[in-house]
């Protein structure tokens, strides 16, 4: 069953016990994760992991291994409370085996929560979630945390805002990645320690981070624009203010990602994006084939700095995957 926006908040926080699982997809891997975690810590309570009623199986595992998944719904826990088998980066490559183990799924079994990345609607996976009657499908876009989200976050960090302070979080919200806020308000949080006032534009202000939106967007145009000679310049301005290569990596994959949507869908409308124009050009001049090569290498580059045995320095693997992607669009 397909979730909407409205009914999404609800579910998040109190998800019901008799349901079979929920899958969460989109194209930004920050915000899947964190409607994840959301998701996984109100159904099984802050011990999971610790008394192992959270299995966790990688999608390349359960593509080698399609028995982990059953077997971690049906096994019996040595402790009290439900219990969750997580499949992550899910595709269709093991869409049959999650759609079998859904098909199996008894009372009393773990819940099969699941998460994916961009979806399409032809998606075999998708397709089993939105129309199975026991579980939950919630795609996440580009929009920002809305006005209930953000007060149950508020709730969650234990802060209160009310009037104009409210509006300056919901603006907030629009101007920095969905990560970035929930920081802000671990920030606010332990800024107000001690101090049992509701929040105020001051608070917010000094907890706030610093503006790096317009010089992300740079880089990423940048290279979207093939200008290998700008980008040296641009990254000493992003690691000046703090941007992190793990970041950057996020949002190149996502422009990357909604140019290869636009090449796959020319003519078609663009949402979310400041300069429609532009992203248009953009996703012309490097055609399909060369947009698909290009997230390739964002995916390696991603890999590679979320390896634990890498050494090399995080942003100098960054930069030398932009100069790499600008050189090969301009071939």
């Amino acid at each position: 069953m397909k979730l909407g926006r409205g009914q999404a908040a609800g579910i998040i926080a109190k998800p019901p016990a008799d349901k079979a699982g929920l899958l969460i997809y989109g194209g930004d891997a920050m915000r899947v994760a964190i409607k994840r975690q959301e998701y996984l810590k109100a159904l099984l309570g802050p011990q999971a992991e610790e008394e192992m009623r959270l299995t966790r199986i990688p999608a390349g595992d359960l593509r080698k291994e399609p028995a982990l998944l059953t077997d971690a719904v049906k096994a019996i826990g040595f402790f009290p409370g439900p219990r969750a088998a997580f499949v992550e980066g899910a595709n269709d490559l093991v869409a049959d085996t999650i759609i079998a183990a859904l098909s199996d799924w008894r009372n009393g079994d773990a819940q099969i929560v699941v998460s994916a990345g961009e979806l399409k609607k032809t998606s075999k996976i998708l397709k089993a979630f939105d129309a199975h009657p026991n579980v939950y499908s919630l795609g996440l876009y580009d929009d920002p945390p809305n006005r209930a989200e953000i007060e149950r976050m508020l709730v969650e960090a234990k802060l209160e805002a009310d009037g104009p302070v409210m509006g300056a979080l919901e603006s907030l919200a629009r101007a920095i990645d969905p990560g970035d806020f929930r920081q802000t308000l671990e920030k606010l949080s332990l800024y107000k320690i001690g101090d049992t006032a509701p929040l105020s534009i001051a608070d917010v202000t000094a907890c706030a981070p610093a503006s790096t939106e317009a010089a992300v967007d740079d880089i990423l145009n940048v290279v979207a624009e093939m200008d290998s000679g700008q980008i040296g310049p641009v990254m000493r301005r992003l690691q000046s203010q703090g941007v992190n290569a793990v970041t950057l990596s996020i949002q190149a994959t996502r422009h990357f990602r909604t140019l290869h949507r636009v090449a796959c869908n020319p003519g078609a409308p663009i949402y979310g994006v400041r300069d429609r124009d532009r992203i248009a050009r953009q996703a012309r001049d490097w055609g399909l084939a060369k947009l698909e090569e290009a997230l390739s290498m964002l995916t390696d580059t991603d890999l590679q700095l979320r390896s634990a045995g890498q050494t090399a320095p995080a942003m100098a693997i960054m930069e030398r995957t932009f100069i790499r992607l600008a050189i090969y669009g301009a071939r």
